[in-house]
């Protein structure tokens, strides 16, 4: 991510209930580390362009399962049951 747009990336990625884990800094691009969960990533590619304007890319690798949040696990019976 370009530097002038790290500010809302990682407000995005807190927003979809993301954990960041470091930032590294590549020339004049901000590499940001986060865990995310998928169901949260869907759509993120056309969020991520249009926040910087196209110039910023991103890549994902699963690392591990985790427990569903109690309130999420409630919304998510919600709307199947």
């Amino acid at each position: 991510t370009p530097e002038d747009y790290t500010g809302s990336v990682i407000g995005d990625l807190n927003s979809r209930r993301g954990q960041i884990q470091g930032q590294d800094m590549r020339g004049n691009a901000n590499v940001i580390n986060a865990m995310v969960p998928l169901m949260n990533m869907f759509g993120y590619v056309n969020t991520l362009r249009s926040m910087s304007q196209g110039r910023a890319t991103f890549s994902m690798q699963f690392d591990h399962y985790a427990e569903l949040p109690a309130n999420v696990s409630a919304e998510v019976q919600k709307k199947f049951a």
